[in-house]
């Protein structure tokens, strides 16, 4: 197991300890606790605990910083919404798009054609546009997608 898997199931315990609520870490204290860079716990957190693979992060820099994880909860789907402002307004690699959009199937919010449909809308062939045009681009459909979703949910 490398530092990286071993950061994410720390974490993964936590969140387990405290089934539908936040945790909050401090980046300093984990990166002592695992004798590592705080760069690395980032890099943890920012391909390990994405919306893609349902959960919801809020992160503060500096001197009292701190990582907010959340699992997200599809009975408290609002807590979706302060992501999709984020999503929207930051590059969205095509990887991570399907990676949300599996996740959302796995956890039956929507249908496998559904599934295909976005990740068609999504394709680096369908928005033949330049990076990180592009990106931001799919990060804006993705997320106006999931908006349409969640009001149709009430």
């Amino acid at each position: 197991m490398n530092l990286v898997d071993l950061i994410e199931h720390h974490i993964k315990k936590l969140l387990a300890k405290n089934p539908g609520q936040a945790i909050i870490l401090r980046r300093n204290e984990l990166a002592q606790a695992f004798n590592c860079a705080p760069s690395q716990i980032n890099y943890c957190i920012q391909t390990r605990f994405t919306v893609g693979r349902g959960y919801v992060v809020e992160s503060q820099r500096g001197g009292g910083g701190y990582i907010r994880i959340m699992r997200l909860d599809l009975e408290k789907i609002e807590e979706l919404i302060p992501s999709l402002t984020e999503l929207a307004d930051s590059p969205l690699p095509q990887q991570q798009a399907n990676d949300l959009v599996d996740w959302l199937k796995g956890q039956e919010v929507i249908t496998s054609r559904e599934a295909i449909l976005m990740n068609a809308a999504l394709d680096r062939e369908t928005l033949d546009l330049p990076l990180p045009l592009r990106d931001m681009v799919r990060a804006k459909i993705l997320a106006a997608m999931l908006a349409a979703l969640l009001s149709m949910r009430g």
